[in-house]
């Protein structure tokens, strides 16, 4: 039998932390419970979950916060979880990585079909497709056995974009992305990064086409 998904729960609210448990546990799979931000981060650096669900207003660090550090260095499915229904919200977490959204209140059963539909596009058996495989515990991807040696922003690229094949992503969200010390920096240090990034990819044996660059927009990976 194949081992349940692990799915991290952050969520301050004790009874929706314990029916958001009790649900996705009926539908087979593991959970972790944080009623906090704090620990995280850390969390998930040292046992990554499957995926998370993800408050955006938690006391102490918000889940915009959280998200934008998880995404400095992993690539896990995160559902943010949200009674703010302003539209700037909503397009500022998906803006720093996270794959959906859910507005409060929902229903449990939504949240669990939410859970299974970005599961089955992310999971081992979406990735086992892909060209590059990735390891993100070592900030390394290889193409056919050979390593790409890729530097942390340029493997940081990489994974967002393969996060999504066939999304374009523009350049100050991929600089948001990339540098999480806000530091001051041209879209054209993107450009240079994304050169760079795809030469690594041809010197690997892979094709130029992977990756695409979209005329006055951004870029995106293209299998």
């Amino acid at each position: 039998m194949s081992k349940a998904c692990r799915i991290m729960i952050v969520e301050d609210e004790p009874k929706l932390l314990s029916l958001l448990h009790d649900y996705l546990t009926a539908a087979g799979y593991e959970t972790e419970r944080h009623a906090e931000s704090s620990n995280v981060v850390e969390s998930v650096q040292s046992s990554p979950p499957d995926l998370m669900l993800l408050d955006l207003m938690l006391p102490g660090k918000d889940g915009l916060s959280i998200c934008r550090e998880v995404r400095a260095f992993s690539n896990v499915p995160i559902i943010m979880l949200t009674a703010r229904v302003e539209e700037i919200d909503r397009l500022l977490g998906l803006d720093l990585g996270a794959d959906d959204y859910i507005c409060k209140p929902f229903s449990p059963r939504e949240v669990v079909a939410r859970v299974k539909a970005i599961l089955r596009r992310t999971g081992p058996q979406a990735n086992g497709s892909a060209p590059i495989q990735l390891d993100p515990d070592r900030f390394a991807a290889t193409h056919a056995g050979k390593s790409l040696g890729l530097t942390p922003v340029e493997f940081r690229l990489l994974t967002t974009l393969a996060a999504k094949p066939g999304r374009v992503f523009s350049r100050n969200q991929l600089m948001d992305i990339l540098y999480i010390d806000h530091r001051i920096v041209s879209d054209r240090t993107v450009d240079s990064h994304v050169k760079n990034l795809r030469r690594k990819i041809i010197e690997a044996g892979g094709s130029e086409e992977w990756l695409q660059s979209i005329y006055g927009v951004g870029y995106k990976i293209e299998w």
